[in-house]
């Protein structure tokens, strides 16, 4: 009789092969989130008083992204915390979104210094 090794066990990974279930059945196959893509810095957050273990046809994965975004939290984080390709969470925070789960707050633009500055910084640079 062999020991199991200690810590938590997931029937869907496998040591020598990596993950089983491989990203597009996590997907069911989409490619593209049934909502607006997602930048990687957006902050995704959990509605308010949602429940997503209430909500059926949810699958695991789309549970553990709404518990991790309790508070607010980056797209690129969430696909780091769940080990999973940054597509695969849009898709999954897309079906979230249009079930009114996860709300998304996309980043401020960016204001870039004037043309002239950039410049005067590069032929600083090469100067030295």
């Amino acid at each position: 009789m062999r020991a199991e090794p200690p810590g938590p066990q997931h029937e869907w990974l496998d040591a020598a092969a990596g993950p089983v279930v491989r990203p597009y059945t996590v997907t069911g196959g989409r490619v593209r989130p049934p909502v607006d893509g997602f930048d990687l810095v957006a902050f995704v957050l959990t509605t308010p008083g949602a429940d997503p273990a209430a909500v059926p046809g949810l699958q695991p994965e789309h549970r553990r992204l709404a518990e991790l975004a309790r508070r607010p939290v980056a797209v690129a984080d969430l696909a780091a915390d769940l080990d999973l390709a940054v597509g695969v969470v849009r898709v999954l925070l897309g079906d979230l979104l249009a079930r009114g789960l996860v709300t998304v707050r996309r980043p401020a633009a960016a204001h870039l210094p004037d043309d002239n500055i950039l410049k005067a910084v590069v032929s600083g640079l090469r100067a030295l």
